[in-house]
């Protein structure tokens, strides 16, 4: 067994039940150099979803050790965590429209009121014939605990009504447009041979 001992700041400590612990900057920091990306996004959620804070947030531990082992997929992860934040709801429309262009996919209504078991809803984009609705899903207006719950209440009452909702990240609209617009295509198509059989 190998035991590894470091002085460390003590805003980099914790005490959890009488335990001496790192903080929760700290141990993700650590992870950085042991998990893959995957693995990271994940320890990151987890802590995002609990909640968990610390003293020093990890930016600052990644000033404070630049060449520590596992932080350079540690700073792509927080690029792209920002980069999916800070997006504008406007800029991400523009983008899926350019994407619905460029695929030739048919244009879809934006942003149109829509009646589904008594109250209205107002999808990003959605084909009617199709029962289809397309949402863009920007951490800042659907990453807090209480939009996710309201999102989740409403797929179901769309998909309760015969409407199935896609949820399409900044990320994957950016980083995989080929893979969103094929996907959207199938979804489509699938829709127009269900409805011609019926």
């Amino acid at each position: 067994m190998i035991v590894h001992v470091s002085a460390l700041p003590e805003d980099e400590r914790a005490v959890l039940d009488g335990i001496p612990v790192t903080s929760v900057s700290r141990t993700l920091l650590d992870l950085g150099g042991l998990l893959d990306r995957t693995g990271l996004e994940r320890a990151i959620n987890e802590a995002e979803v609990r909640e968990l804070r610390s003293p020093t947030s990890i930016p600052e531990l990644l000033s404070r050790y630049p060449r520590r082992r596992g932080t350079a997929v540690l700073r792509r992860i927080l690029g792209d965590l920002v980069a999916g934040r800070g997006v504008a709801a406007n800029d991400f429309e523009a983008a899926f429209t350019e994407l619905v262009a460029s695929h030739g996919l048919p244009k879809p209504r934006f942003n149109a009121d829509l009646a589904v078991r008594g109250r209205f809803v107002k999808p990003d984009a959605m084909w009617e014939r199709e029962k289809l609705i397309v949402e863009l899903d920007g951490r800042a207006a659907h990453g807090t605990p209480r939009a996710f719950e309201r999102d989740r209440e409403r797929d179901r009452r769309l998909l309760l009504d015969g409407w199935r909702t896609v949820r399409v990240t900044w990320l994957q609209l950016s980083d995989a447009p080929e893979s969103v617009a094929a996907d959207i295509r199938e979804l489509l198509a699938d829709a127009a041979t269900s409805t011609l059989r019926a």
